[in-house]
């Protein structure tokens, strides 16, 4: 009676804590989610959660279903991982490069879970702060750069991860806490403290300060985000950061946030691969390692 994509539904509708982001994640219409959730408990005769709670709240079969999903879907996802190696008969080499200062949290974890079920594949991780990763991939120097800025290249195919938020970080004094929003003409005054990255690649820049005109009064920059938050924190800068990236600071009322523009400034991390990788089994399961880790344990990111 239980099916397998009803376990992955019941999973994603966890993880996500709404019908709307756990019908992105399964890729389904969130009407077909709903009804497919309705004919599972038709076909049990009871309820599997609690409607209108927020998150959502289970019941006690819908509780012991996600037992049940934990066991059994990693069991399946190893079995056909087994059954790929079998298949495909390589080895396979994973060089990564990111451009993303922050990634590190949900990366090293990543590469953790991924080396346990495939030591064959060889791995090696870098920086792309001192050089143009995207060369490298195209050359083959590289298999996978984690970019937010896309660029049009032949032969590279990119992969979206998720989107997140870019907020403005600002300290719990700033005169900026009164407003709902930032909009570009507020950091004029500014100090800007940014990573270390041309200001061409930094969403702030391109996508918010450069269109309006604007620009801070001045900038600088810090390698770590905790360096980050001390000078944020102290009043010595702003700082436009992920959201997911702040959100421990936020919950232990060691900054404030603020939306940068009334709908607020939405990105998307991609993965760059070269085409020609796309399908391989190996690759195609980091990169689903890396979705599953990131929705299961960073907060404000959505389905790209």
């Amino acid at each position: 009676m239980v099916e397998i994509r009803h376990l992955k539904t019941l999973t994603a509708l966890r993880d996500a804590g709404s019908l709307v982001e756990a019908a992105e994640r399964v890729h389904l219409t969130q009407s077909a989610l709903s009804h497919q959730i309705k004919d599972l408990e038709e076909r049990l005769n009871c309820s599997l959660f609690i409607r209108k709670t927020k998150p959502i709240s289970f019941t006690a079969a819908g509780k012991r279903l996600l037992v049940l999903a934990d066991e059994l879907l990693p069991m399946i996802r190893n079995a056909e991982r087994d059954i790929a190696r079998l298949a495909g008969g390589e080895v396979g080499r994973l060089n990564i490069c990111i451009e993303c200062h922050s990634c590190f949290d949900w990366l090293m974890p990543t590469i953790d879970h991924f080396r346990q079920n495939w030591p064959e594949v060889e791995m090696d991780l870098s920086t792309g702060f001192s050089f143009q990763p995207l060369p490298a991939l195209s050359r083959g120097d590289l298999d996978l750069v984690i970019t937010s800025d896309p660029e049009p290249r032949n032969g590279i195919t990119y992969l979206p991860l998720f989107s997140y938020e870019s907020v403005l970080v600002i300290s719990k004094q700033h005169p900026l806490t009164r407003k709902k929003q930032i909009q570009p003409g507020d950091l004029c005054n500014e100090t800007l403290i940014t990573y270390p990255i041309d200001h061409a690649r930094l969403d702030i820049f391109s996508r918010f300060l450069d269109p309006a005109g604007k620009e801070p009064k001045q900038t600088r920059t810090a390698e770590l985000t905790v360096m980050i938050m001390q000078l944020v924190a102290s009043g010595r800068g702003v700082s436009a950061l992920p959201n997911w990236a702040i959100h421990e600071y936020l919950e232990n009322d060691y900054i404030a946030a603020r939306p940068l523009g009334e709908k607020g400034l939405w990105c998307t991390l991609y993965a760059a691969i070269r085409s020609e990788q796309a399908e391989a089994e190996f690759m195609l399961d980091f990169l689903d390692t890396a979705r599953d880790i990131t929705f299961r344990n960073l907060s404000g990111i959505k389905t790209a």
